[in-house]
């Protein structure tokens, strides 16, 4: 789904996951991880940060991959399951039935299948909303639908309306998210395509969308969609005028501050890094990140790199850490003053839960919060700002909170 593991089935990297904690004795293990170029470093000093706890919400999910919700007031996660099907939690129950099922229509599973849903500010009155979907040809497609008159926890699966559909030459790397940004555009993140090792050089090839983010005006009445006029490109010969940004690989999950706007993108690796990206509110787009002149802050083929204006991630690990990372999200809930203004991201493959901010000087710091069994397919947050996570191999959704803090050792950029 989001990396193929290499190495065996769900069970195998649970087992390997488990001997690994046991060897330890501990659940909360500090790790560190050093960048050849400009990653992180063993830092000197140690400061506060929040002891991470997890509680269980809701079982019974078949494979969830995204969590969300609508921003209407009601307090409903909306939990989408990679065959195709969203299901709702509401007060702390998962109501039975599914509010989507459009798995005639899916392609699943390994990195393809339903991938997100995004719901458009003023879902309250506009009742439809959007999807992304691997077809059965594996390509992708975003699609709008429905919300059934009077029933609402139910969505029409008949009211399909395709907005984009990128023909994809493989079946991995489909980068699978949406989000709505704080300017009311929709945002798309594509994968390059597939295969290892970006074979056709797509992710810097700025006549497809693949490898890129789009950003999309789908609320102002033009159909399908209408390119915003500040979109970065629209006027660049050769390039497509839907694309943000370009220079990724997978970006599986990518998540907009609530309450500064800021832009996180996780792209997923290749061989030997996995990284976060950032993009600071204001930005006019255009950012490269690298892909693949770049593997985080590491040159992919030495030999022919050149990261000239390039934008390189402000966090990273290696593969000793983890094999897939998870994006996540800056925690905003008033109820949980000590994780205020920390990204919270984690690895699909090794369970590890980290926490990612900024010192008062501008630099980046790091810090593992909790090492887990949980294979973490994604975060999500509620309309409160409360964070989520689900584990994908029990089909379990998680709150996160902190309980007190522990002084950790840093992993300083």
């Amino acid at each position: 789904m989001l990396k193929t593991v290499a190495y065996g089935s769900l069970r195998d990297v649970m087992t390997l996951r488990l001997l690994a904690v046991l060897s330890v004795g501990l659940v909360l293990i500090p790790h560190t991880a050093t960048s050849a170029r400009s990653g992180f470093a063993p830092g000197t000093e140690a400061r506060l940060w929040p002891e991470l706890t997890t509680r269980l919400v809701a079982e019974g999910f078949q494979r969830p991959v995204h969590i969300t919700h609508a921003g209407d007031g009601t307090g409903r996660l909306f939990v989408v399951e990679q065959a195709g099907r969203v299901r709702i939690i509401k007060n702390g129950i998962l109501l039975p039935g599914t509010f989507l099922d459009i798995g005639d229509r899916v392609s699943c599973c390994g990195e393809r299948g339903l991938l997100s849903i995004a719901f458009p500010p003023g879902f309250a009155a506009k009742q439809y909303f959007y999807v992304n979907y691997t077809d059965p040809r594996g390509d992708t497609v975003v699609a709008r639908y429905r919300v059934l008159p009077g029933q609402p926890n139910t969505a029409d699966p008949e009211s399909e309306a395709i907005i984009l559909r990128v023909e994809q030459p493989y079946a991995n790397h489909n980068g699978g998210q949406l989000a709505f940004g704080p300017d009311g555009y929709l945002y798309i993140g594509l994968g390059d395509g597939g295969s290892a090792g970006d074979p056709h050089d797509l992710a810097q090839n700025p006549a497809t969308w693949l490898g890129k983010l789009l950003r999309l005006d789908t609320e102002t009445g033009t159909s399908p969609y209408a390119i915003p006029a500040t979109n970065p490109f629209t006027a660049t010969t050769g390039y497509r005028g839907e694309i943000w940004a370009v220079g990724l690989r997978n970006p599986w999950r990518f998540s907009f501050d609530r309450a500064t706007g800021d832009l996180y993108v996780a792209d997923v690796g290749q061989n030997r890094r996995e990284e976060v990206n950032f993009q600071p509110a204001g930005s006019a787009g255009g950012e490269n990140y690298g892909w693949r002149v770049m593997e985080g802050s590491l040159c992919y083929r030495p030999s022919s790199c050149d990261p000239t204006g390039l934008v390189l991630p402000v966090a990273e690990y290696d593969h000793s850490l983890g094999c897939s990372v998870t994006g996540g999200f800056v925690a905003r809930a008033a109820a949980e003053p000590a994780l205020q203004g920390i990204y919270v991201f984690g690895d699909y493959c090794s369970g590890r839960i980290w926490g990612l901010r900024r010192t008062a000087d501008g630099a980046w710091e790091q810090a593992l919060l909790l090492d887990t069994l949980f294979t973490i397919s994604t975060f999500g947050e509620d309309e409160a700002g409360h964070l989520y996570l689900a584990d994908y191999g029990r089909g379990h959704v998680y709150r996160l909170g902190a309980s007190h803090s522990l002084w950790l050792p840093l992993l300083q950029r």
